[in-house]
């Protein structure tokens, strides 16, 4: 497994593990090539409603100043102070930084002298160019702004949205966790709650969009298509840096598996939560003494073994990760190869809340979940609100289908 890019370089070139390029964090990589891999699909479907007219510019004014604004000002400034106090930090204190990068980042430690003269520095430097910088704020200029023009926009607040959305979700899940150490919860890379994350950037896109003038059931479609996508890759994250979402103990595998036995049963080596056992290569007595002088998994993983990461999981579990991974892409593939077909807007994004609830909902049974009985049931929190989405899928096809929601969105 590949915790952070440090592991998969190791792999392909033979450099060493745990150096510079442990900051990037494998999931971290994966869930940024997920947005990207967004953005250029949004932007794509965009453009092609755009030409074909079912989505249309609208006016506004932009002002020709080239003076920056005061929020401007304040908000980069508040960026320099940030960096000032943070960067000596991270070099004197670098293998802090390797291990956990958003611990050190959102912590209360920094060079709050440094910051607070170079956010001060950054403001004066803004201030003395407006100076030089005729004021032409009075001056607006009226031109046609296309809604794909927005995609930057629109991606960033479903990711900032979506990755927010999954820790609210996946702190009530452990509300006992969150209250002995809320930074460390709220800011830790593990614990994300997929439907949560859905829900809060489902919210807040619908209110951008909304100002955009882009009819919402256009959006939703493309949005039914690229969570798919996204989801996939980011499921790839998940697998390659082994970080919880696996499955149960696997079975025996069966007489008709065809396919690689990884694809049945896996150990995740190097899972990046340092979780299961200390794997057989590893000096099990420099482990435990290290242990016992109170060392951090990770040091004791260091000392035994020349790596941070150390553990294996036995009995193997099922690598669920990949098999949402599968569903993801072929789900995804059929749905942007028959788009054309459906011809009431809204059809594809119902589609979706169906296809996506069906497969969390029987994926559930095979993963690691907390379980909660009601309506005499015992499903884990996503298993329920699969059932929910499958729910809002049908009510919602039948909906469209009866108003024949087919028409164009208007300017």
């Amino acid at each position: 497994m590949y915790p952070d890019l440090s592991y998969f370089f190791h792999d392909l070139l033979g450099t060493d593990v745990d150096n510079f390029t442990s900051i990037f964090k494998t999931f971290g990589v994966m869930l940024v090539l997920a947005l990207m891999a967004c953005g250029v699909f949004l932007k794509y479907e965009l453009k092609r409603l755009e030409a074909a007219g079912k989505i249309h510019p609208i006016k506004v004014f932009k002002n020709t100043s080239e003076r920056i604004s005061a929020l401007d000002i304040a908000v980069n400034s508040a960026i320099m102070f940030f960096l000032g106090a943070k960067i000596p930090i991270i070099f004197s204190n670098f293998k802090a930084f390797q291990a956990d990068p958003a611990s050190v980042i959102f912590s209360k430690i920094g060079n709050w002298g440094i910051g607070i003269l170079v956010g001060a520095l950054s403001a004066a430097y803004f201030i003395y160019k407006n100076s030089k910088t005729p004021d032409t704020s009075n001056v607006k200029e009226e031109y046609l702004q296309y809604p794909s023009e927005k995609t930057n926009n629109i991606i960033m607040i479903a990711g900032f949205a979506g990755v927010l959305g999954s820790k609210l979700f996946s702190i009530t899940e452990n509300l006992s966790g969150f209250f002995k150490n809320p930074l460390g919860s709220l800011f830790s890379g593990s614990g994300l709650n997929i439907y949560g994350g859905l829900i809060l950037a489902f919210i807040a896109v619908y209110w951008y969009i909304k100002k955009l003038g882009i009819k919402p059931l256009y959006m939703m479609d493309i949005a039914g298509m690229g969570i798919l996508l996204g989801y996939a890759i980011g499921r790839i994250g998940c697998q390659l840096s082994g970080d919880g979402d696996w499955g149960i103990e696997a079975s025996a595998m069966p007489s008709w598996w065809f396919l690689p036995d990884w694809m049945w049963s896996f150990n995740y080596p190097h899972n990046v939560n340092n979780d299961g056992s200390v794997m057989s290569n590893v000096n099990q007595e420099l482990f435990n003494t290290a242990i016992a002088q109170r060392a951090s998994i990770e040091e004791a993983c260091q000392t035994a073994s020349g790596m941070r990461y150390c553990h294996e999981i036995t009995p193997k579990v099922y690598p669920t990760p990949l098999y949402e991974t599968i569903f993801g892409f072929i789900s995804f593939g059929i749905l942007f190869l028959f788009r054309n077909t459906f011809k009431i807007t809204g059809t594809i994004f119902f589609i979706y809340m169906i296809l996506n609830g069906i497969e969390r909902f029987f994926i559930e049974f095979i993963r690691v979940n907390d379980r909660y009985d009601y309506f005499g049931v015992h499903w884990s929190q996503a298993q329920y609100i699969s059932i929910l989405f499958i729910i809002i899928g049908i009510v919602g096809l039948i909906w469209l289908y009866r108003k024949g929601n087919n028409q164009p969105s208007k300017a």
